[in-house]
C-alpha cells in the first residue's frame, strides 16, 4: 500500500529532518492517504488541479495548527512523488508500456508535486499569519486587561503572567512614550534593548501613545531608565516602581500624568519622581489657572518685555535659594538691580515674597506657566 510505504520513508529517508511529534499516527497515515490519492486524481484526470487543491490546503492548514515545520511537510510531499513515480515505473514494467510513454508520465507528474507543494506553501503561511493574528489580538487583550486592573484577580495575574513571560510580583514601571508629529513613537527599538540586559517588558500601542510594562526584578531602576534615555526621541514619562502586575493599572495612570508634565517640543524621559509639584497642577488645571492668576496675575498683565524680565528675576531668584547675589551672577546684572525687580513684583502681587508659603505659592505658579510653554493646546 502507497500510503504504508510513504510512512515508512518519512522516519526512514533522513529522519533527523523530521518532526511529527505533535502529530497522532493515525493522523499522520490519514494524511499520507489523502495526499497520494489525490496525486492519482489528478493524474489520471479525475479532479482539477494542483493548484489550490483543497487536499494540500487542508494538510498545510492541519500540519501548520499542529506545530510541524513547513520543510518537513513540503520533504514528505516530495517523498510521495518519488514513491508514486516509483509505483507507476514498477507497474508500466508489469504492463510491459512504451518508455517513452512513462517519461511523458513523469513530466506530468512532477508538475502535479510542484503545484501541490505550492498550494501547501500558500495554506501553510496563511495558517501561520492568521494564527499570529490571533496571539496578536490575545496579547493585545491582556495587556489592556492589565492596564484596567485585572490583575487584581490573583488567578488571572498567574496566567497572563505565564502567556507574556512576566513574573506576577516584583517591581515593575510603567513607561508611556508619545507618538511625534511625523507619526513614529518617542522610544524606538526598546523591547530590543531592554532585552539585551535581560529586562523583561511589553509594549503596547494605545492610540498616539505607547505603552510599556517593564519587570524590574533584580534590575536598578535608574539604570533601566538610563538605558531608556538613550533611545529617547520624544516625550516619554516613566511611573514611580510599583509592587506586582496587580498595580500596573495604577502604575500606567502615574506615567500619563507625569507625560503631561514633560515639556513639549522636547526629547526627554521625565519620571513621576522627579515631577510631582507639576503632576498635581496637571490634575488640577481649574485649580492651577487659579493659583496663576492670584500670584501673578498682576505681573502677567504688564506689557511683554517688562512681564518677561520679571519673571526671569523671580525664577533666578528662587531657583538660586532666594540669593539675590546668585540671581544677579546668572542673570549678568546688578545685585540692586534683582532687588529692584523684586520690590516691583511685591508691589504688584500685594504681598511680600519671603516665607514658606509664598515661595511654595510662587514656585506653583511659575510651574503652571512652565507646563504652557509650547503647549500644542
Amino acid at each position: 500500500m502507497l500510503a504504508q510505504r510513504l510512512m515508512s520513508a518519512i522516519f526512514t529517508d533522513n529522519p533527523e529532518w523530521t518532526d511529527y511529534s505533535p502529530v497522532p499516527r493515525e493522523d499522520l497515515w490519514e494524511g499520507c492517504r489523502h495526499y497520494l490519492g489525490r496525486i492519482l486524481q489528478i493524474l489520471n484526470g479525475t479532479v482539477d488541479g494542483p493548484d489550490g487543491d483543497s487536499v494540500a490546503e487542508a494538510i498545510g492548514r492541519r500540519r501548520a495548527e499542529q506545530g510541524v515545520p513547513l520543510e518537513v511537510m513540503l520533504r514528505t510531499f516530495r517523498l510521495g512523488g518519488r514513491i508514486v513515480w516509483e509505483a507507476l515505473v514498477e507497474q508500466a514494467h508489469a504492463d510491459r508500456v512504451d518508455p517513452d510513454a512513462v517519461l511523458g508520465v513523469a513530466t506530468s507528474m512532477w508538475t502535479v508535486i510542484d503545484g501541490l507543494s505550492s498550494t501547501l506553501s500558500t495554506s501553510y503561511r496563511n495558517t501561520e499569519l492568521e494564527r499570529l493574528r490571533r496571539d496578536d489580538q490575545r496579547r493585545h487583550a491582556l495587556v489592556e486587561d492589565l492596564l484596567g486592573g485585572r490583575a487584581r484577580d490573583t488567578a488571572f495575574a498567574q496566567r497572563t503572567a505565564k502567556e507574556l513571560d512576566l513574573p506576577t510580583g516584583g517591581r515593575y514601571l510603567a513607561v508611556v512614550a508619545e507618538m511625534n508629529s511625523d507619526g513614529s513613537f518617542a522610544l524606538r527599538g526598546q523591547q530590543a534593548t531592554l532585552g539585551a540586559l535581560h529586562v523583561r517588558s511589553v509594549w503596547q500601542v494605545r492610540a498616539d501613545t505607547l505603552v510599556g510594562l517593564v519587570a524590574l526584578e533584580q534590575h536598578d531602576e535608574a539604570a533601566v531608565l538610563g538605558t531608556l534615555r538613550q533611545i529617547t526621541r520624544g516625550r516619554v514619562a516613566a511611573s514611580p516602581a510599583v509592587h506586582g502586575l496587580s498595580e500596573v493599572g495604577l502604575a500606567h495612570q502615574l506615567a500619563l500624568t507625569a507625560l503631561h508634565t514633560a515639556p513639549h517640543g522636547v526629547a526627554e524621559l521625565v519620571s513621576l519622581e522627579q515631577r510631582y509639584p507639576e503632576a498635581l497642577l496637571v490634575q488640577s488645571p481649574d485649580l492651577a489657572q487659579r493659583l496663576l492668576d492670584s500670584q501673578l496675575g498682576a505681573v502677567l498683565a504688564l506689557p511683554a518685555k517688562e512681564r518677561d524680565m520679571l519673571l526671569d528675576t523671580l525664577t533666578a531668584w528662587l531657583e538660586e535659594n532666594c540669593s539675590t547675589a546668585n540671581a544677579a551672577a546668572r542673570l549678568h546684572c546688578h545685585r540692586n538691580t534683582v532687588l529692584n525687580r523684586l520690590h516691583r513684583i511685591t508691589t504688584l502681587i500685594g504681598r511680600p515674597l519671603y516665607g514658606r508659603d509664598a515661595y511654595v505659592a510662587l514656585s506653583l505658579a511659575l510651574s503652571v506657566l512652565q507646563l504652557r510653554v509650547g503647549d500644542p493646546e
